[in-house]
């Protein structure tokens, strides 16, 4: 049968969808509107299914609160190329599931899918959808909520895929509320303090001091070990530039083999007598610095003027307040 033009821009107005797959799915519904709607849907699925397996590290990442400022939610929804990200309807998509996600609250990502935008739709339905329209795989990559008495959220407009959100115990001044979810933002905090760093991540940070701090007392050794014999450590720091400083004549045969069994013979009882005190010490060192500069409450204001942290800025604004949760979710990280 022949599919007007007017038709077809009558499907694309009701889809979003391509010119050529409006058409297509007229011919093959033979003009019902409905069912080319559902052919459109269907197809949607199958590019769905077939681009499974890609990433969506471009999107559009959102944080909202409600009404009431207590509640707030992070949604990402997620596409392939930053040009799709781009698309209007893409972008509303993405509005409108952030708003069904801070009404309706739901505990997690099968909860939120399954949840109906205004249209009746479910979000599963809507993304699905979006992904037969622009031939891209579409997912809805976070979402995270987060409840307080005073919640702030921070967008990164510049590229929208960057958010935050920050939960104080009291209400605070615009401002400050502000700053503290951009400091979130921009520097990536691990946990609010020391006190809530998680487990593993402290255990981790403490087995890399640990080591990191060996190795340097053993070249240490080394070092003062090869000078003593005359010898130049930094011609001699790996055997890439022992072999390559000896062809270029920057030291002989003699030398390389004798700064070889320095560093085996060094180095070997030095890592058998290394001083465990001194190296746990200097271990806590390394860590303290960490939580400086990863938790949230240590780390230097960003917003600031001067060289404080941010706990000590906000005693400055409001000795009463504090933080009690942050939540914080990038596309590009």
């Amino acid at each position: 049968m022949e599919i007007k033009a007017l038709d077809v821009k009558k499907l694309r107005d009701m889809t979003s969808a391509g010119m050529m797959d409006c058409k297509k799915a007229l011919v093959e519904a033979c003009g019902d509107f409905e069912r080319a709607k559902e052919i459109i849907r269907e197809k949607g699925k199958l590019v769905a299914e077939k681009r499974a397996d890609r990433t969506t590290a471009e999107g559009k990442v959102i944080a909202l609160t409600d009404a009431a400022g207590k509640k707030a939610v992070i949604v990402a929804l997620g596409c392939e190329t930053d040009f799709v990200a781009k698309n209007a309807d893409f972008q509303k998509l993405a509005d409108e599931i952030a708003k069904t996600a801070i009404e309706n609250f739901p505990a997690d990502t099968t909860a939120l899918l399954a949840c109906k935008l205004s249209n009746g739709q479910t979000v599963e339905a809507a993304i699905t959808e979006q992904t037969g329209k622009t031939g891209e795989k579409h997912s809805l990559a976070f979402y995270t909520t987060a409840t307080a008495d005073h919640v702030v959220v921070y967008n990164h407009v510049i590229n929208g895929k960057l958010s935050a959100v920050v939960g104080f115990n009291k209400g605070v001044l615009a401002e400050l509320g502000k700053g503290v979810a951009m400091q979130v933002a921009s520097m990536k905090p691990v946990s609010i303090s020391a006190a809530d760093c998680p487990k593993e991540v402290v255990e981790q940070e403490k087995a890399v001091a640990v080591e990191k701090t060996k190795e340097e007392q053993v070249k240490k050794a080394i070092e003062a070990a090869l000078k003593k014999a005359g010898i130049n450590p930094a011609h001699v720091d790996s055997e890439d530039h022992i072999e390559s400083n000896q062809a270029k004549g920057w030291i002989t045969a003699e030398i390389a083999a004798k700064a070889r069994e320095i560093i085996k013979t060094v180095g070997e009882e030095k890592a058998k007598n290394l001083p465990a005190q001194m190296i746990e010490q200097i271990a806590n060192g390394r860590v303290a610095k960490f939580f400086k500069e990863n938790t949230l409450e240590e780390q230097e204001y960003q917003m600031g003027d001067g060289k404080v942290s941010v706990k000590d800025h906000m005693k400055t604004i409001d000795p009463e307040a504090k933080i009690v949760v942050f939540k914080r979710f990038s596309l590009n990280d």
